[in-house]
Protein backbone atom coordinates (compact mmCIF):
# COMPACT_ATOMS: atom_id res chain seq x y z
CA UNK A 1 0.00 0.00 0.00
CA UNK A 2 3.19 2.46 0.51
CA UNK A 3 4.25 1.55 -2.55
CA UNK A 4 1.24 2.55 -4.46
CA UNK A 5 0.62 5.77 -2.13
CA UNK A 6 4.30 6.82 -3.31
CA UNK A 7 4.31 5.66 -6.65
CA UNK A 8 0.60 7.71 -7.07
CA UNK A 9 2.99 10.81 -5.67
CA UNK A 10 6.05 10.58 -7.94
CA UNK A 11 3.39 10.38 -11.01
CA UNK A 12 1.31 13.51 -9.77
CA UNK A 13 4.71 15.31 -9.63
CA UNK A 14 5.52 14.49 -12.25
CA UNK A 15 2.42 15.53 -13.62
CA UNK A 16 2.42 18.87 -11.84
CA UNK A 17 6.27 20.04 -13.43
CA UNK A 18 5.02 19.52 -16.76
CA UNK A 19 1.92 20.75 -16.47
CA UNK A 20 1.54 24.69 -18.08
CA UNK A 21 -0.46 27.19 -18.64
CA UNK A 22 -1.49 28.61 -21.63
CA UNK A 23 -0.21 32.06 -20.78
CA UNK A 24 3.89 30.41 -20.24
CA UNK A 25 4.71 31.27 -23.86
CA UNK A 26 4.49 35.14 -23.72
CA UNK A 27 7.68 36.83 -23.77
CA UNK A 28 10.98 37.02 -25.88
CA UNK A 29 12.62 34.10 -27.29
CA UNK A 30 15.61 34.00 -29.59
CA UNK A 31 16.22 31.69 -32.83
CA UNK A 32 18.64 29.02 -33.44
CA UNK A 33 21.11 30.98 -35.19
CA UNK A 34 20.65 33.77 -33.05
CA UNK A 35 19.97 36.34 -35.53
CA UNK A 36 16.64 37.44 -34.48
CA UNK A 37 14.26 37.75 -31.55
CA UNK A 38 10.51 36.88 -31.26
CA UNK A 39 7.97 38.09 -28.67
CA UNK A 40 5.23 36.30 -28.61
CA UNK A 41 2.03 38.35 -26.98
CA UNK A 42 -1.96 37.63 -26.84
CA UNK A 43 -4.87 39.26 -28.64
CA UNK A 44 -7.50 38.11 -27.40
CA UNK A 45 -7.54 34.37 -26.89
CA UNK A 46 -5.10 34.01 -30.19
CA UNK A 47 -1.15 34.21 -29.70
CA UNK A 48 0.87 35.88 -31.98
CA UNK A 49 5.02 36.48 -32.36
CA UNK A 50 6.89 39.86 -34.26
CA UNK A 51 10.21 40.56 -34.63
CA UNK A 52 11.66 42.93 -31.88
CA UNK A 53 15.53 42.11 -32.72
CA UNK A 54 17.55 41.65 -35.40
CA UNK A 55 21.27 40.89 -35.18
CA UNK A 56 21.75 42.98 -38.79
CA UNK A 57 18.67 45.20 -38.80
CA UNK A 58 20.32 46.71 -42.06
CA UNK A 59 20.86 45.43 -45.52
CA UNK A 60 24.29 46.34 -47.24
CA UNK A 61 23.04 50.04 -47.98
CA UNK A 62 22.76 51.03 -44.89
CA UNK A 63 18.58 51.13 -44.43
CA UNK A 64 16.77 48.93 -42.38
CA UNK A 65 15.91 45.37 -44.10
CA UNK A 66 12.44 45.22 -45.91
CA UNK A 67 10.20 42.49 -46.90
CA UNK A 68 11.50 41.90 -50.15
CA UNK A 69 10.67 37.98 -50.57
CA UNK A 70 6.89 38.74 -49.61
CA UNK A 71 4.80 36.91 -52.02
CA UNK A 72 2.54 40.42 -51.81
CA UNK A 73 4.23 43.20 -54.15
CA UNK A 74 2.42 45.47 -51.61
CA UNK A 75 3.73 44.67 -48.52
CA UNK A 76 7.68 44.13 -49.74
CA UNK A 77 8.70 47.67 -48.98
CA UNK A 78 7.68 47.03 -44.83
CA UNK A 79 10.31 46.67 -42.21
CA UNK A 80 11.48 43.02 -41.44
CA UNK A 81 12.15 44.41 -37.72
CA UNK A 82 8.50 44.12 -36.54
CA UNK A 83 7.33 41.82 -38.83
CA UNK A 84 4.66 39.70 -37.08
CA UNK A 85 5.61 36.20 -38.31
CA UNK A 86 3.25 33.96 -35.53
CA UNK A 87 -0.14 34.34 -36.25
CA UNK A 88 -3.08 32.93 -34.93
CA UNK A 89 -2.23 29.89 -32.28
CA UNK A 90 -5.14 28.97 -30.07
CA UNK A 91 -4.01 26.88 -27.12
CA UNK A 92 -4.97 23.07 -26.51
CA UNK A 93 -3.52 20.14 -24.71
CA UNK A 94 -0.23 21.69 -23.71
CA UNK A 95 0.52 23.09 -27.12
CA UNK A 96 -0.62 26.21 -29.31
CA UNK A 97 -1.89 24.86 -32.64
CA UNK A 98 -3.83 25.96 -35.86
CA UNK A 99 -1.29 29.09 -36.70
CA UNK A 100 1.30 29.88 -39.04
CA UNK A 101 4.70 30.68 -39.52
CA UNK A 102 6.28 33.34 -42.38
CA UNK A 103 9.74 32.97 -42.81
CA UNK A 104 10.95 36.61 -44.54
CA UNK A 105 13.91 35.05 -46.56
CA UNK A 106 12.28 32.71 -47.95
CA UNK A 107 8.66 34.90 -48.09
CA UNK A 108 7.09 31.50 -47.14
CA UNK A 109 4.40 30.73 -44.72
CA UNK A 110 3.84 27.78 -43.33
CA UNK A 111 1.38 26.00 -41.06
CA UNK A 112 2.82 25.64 -37.38
CA UNK A 113 2.91 24.13 -34.11
CA UNK A 114 4.66 25.08 -30.52
CA UNK A 115 5.09 22.74 -27.37
CA UNK A 116 7.00 23.98 -24.56
CA UNK A 117 9.89 21.78 -24.13
CA UNK A 118 10.47 23.49 -20.56
CA UNK A 119 9.85 26.48 -19.43
CA UNK A 120 12.77 28.22 -21.78
CA UNK A 121 12.83 25.74 -24.53
CA UNK A 122 9.98 26.60 -27.06
CA UNK A 123 9.47 23.82 -30.29
CA UNK A 124 8.73 25.34 -33.26
CA UNK A 125 7.31 22.55 -36.00
CA UNK A 126 6.68 24.34 -39.42
CA UNK A 127 4.83 22.77 -41.98
CA UNK A 128 3.38 22.20 -45.45
CA UNK A 129 -0.18 19.78 -44.79
CA UNK A 130 0.86 17.26 -42.44
CA UNK A 131 2.81 17.88 -39.63
CA UNK A 132 4.92 14.82 -40.40
CA UNK A 133 6.53 16.44 -43.10
CA UNK A 134 8.24 19.68 -41.71
CA UNK A 135 10.71 20.93 -39.68
CA UNK A 136 11.17 21.58 -35.92
CA UNK A 137 13.72 24.05 -34.55
CA UNK A 138 14.14 25.14 -30.53
CA UNK A 139 13.87 28.78 -29.84
CA UNK A 140 15.61 29.96 -26.45
CA UNK A 141 13.70 31.99 -24.15
CA UNK A 142 15.59 35.77 -23.50
CA UNK A 143 16.25 36.41 -19.93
Amino acid sequence: MKRAALFLIICLSAFMVSAQSKDDILGKWINPSGEGQIEIYKRGDKYFGKLVWLKEPNDETGKPKKDVKNPKENLRNQSVLGLEILKDFSYENNKWTGGEIYDPKSGKTYSCNMTLKDHNTLNIRGYIGVSLLGRTESWKRVK
